[in-house]
């Protein structure tokens, strides 16, 4: 008798621990799946993938690693020999990423896309930018103006300077031109350094205080395209995969939307 409730009670003790041994051993599945993506972003996307990426772990298990700078710094740190496994930038640097044998052929896909807008402080009256006529006509008006600096290489500064001399305007707008030392063009625009600003509108958006206006007149816009590659140097491709499934999801696209973007089409 005492040896059938021995054995009974070794079986119910038995059970539970193979119960927990198989938990344990899906944990370790689970831990051995999951992939530390390393990325290397623009600074053009950096408010999507700080929002993006705790959504992503969460949907996946994966973690992500980020560091963001301008493009070129990006691209300078690729040719220095830093590894990553996915970098995030304009499509034409990604595709020479390929041609040099540093990314994989086939795999650039585009994230975003974003235009130039035009800003004011809060509570201003806005003003009429809704042809190039009406834009020439503000400008003129205006008693300062921000955008980022041409010569520091940003994208949107050497496209809105192209805006200004293809309106004749030049000359009239350089003694009221103020370039922001660094960061967001918005920001001159709260403190009332400029009563104008110009900017990439996601980076508009950053700064509290401010109104967006609206974007240049379609035939003066410029578009700007962010794209991914995933790199020779991947440590888990299907973890990258992963990521690249998931920012081509409904979600995403509503982040993406949120934050002046627009999403990229598929």
């Amino acid at each position: 008798m005492r040896h059938h409730h021995a054995s009974t009670l070794l079986r119910r003790l038995i059970v539970p621990v193979y119960a927990l041994l198989f938990a344990f051993s899906q944990i370790v599945a689970s831990i051995a799946e999951a992939a530390e993506i390393k990325i290397l972003s623009s600074t053009g996307v950096q408010t999507i993938m700080e929002d993006l990426g705790p959504m992503f772990e969460r949907a996946t298990g994966h973690k992500l690693t980020m560091s963001f700078a301008t493009t070129v710094a990006i691209m300078k740190r690729v040719q220095d020999g830093e590894s990553a496994d996915v970098v995030i930038a304009f499509p034409s640097r990604l595709e020479s990423l390929v041609a040099e044998g540093k990314a994989v052929a086939g795999s650039v896909i585009v994230v975003a896309r974003s235009g130039i807008g035009v800003a004011v402080r809060k509570g201003a009256p806005k003003p009429n930018i809704s042809s190039p006529e009406s834009l020439t006509r503000t400008l003129l008006a205006a008693k300062s103006i921000a955008y980022a600096n041409p010569a520091r290489g940003s994208p949107s500064g050497t496209h809105f300077a192209k805006v200004i001399d293809r309106l004749g305007i030049t000359n009239e707008m350089k003694p009221k031109t103020v370039f922001p030392k660094s960061g967001l063009v918005g920001v001159l625009a709260l403190n009332g350094e400029a009563e104008i600003a110009v900017q990439q509108i996601p980076e508009l958006l950053q700064v509290d205080g401010i109104d967006l206006v609206g974007p240049l007149p379609s035939e003066l816009q410029a578009t700007f395209v962010y794209a991914a590659v995933i790199m020779n140097s991947a440590k888990d491709v299907a973890g990258t995969k992963a990521l690249f499934d998931f920012l081509h999801t409904s979600d995403v696209e509503a982040l993406l939307k949120a934050k002046g973007f627009e999403p990229a089409a598929h």
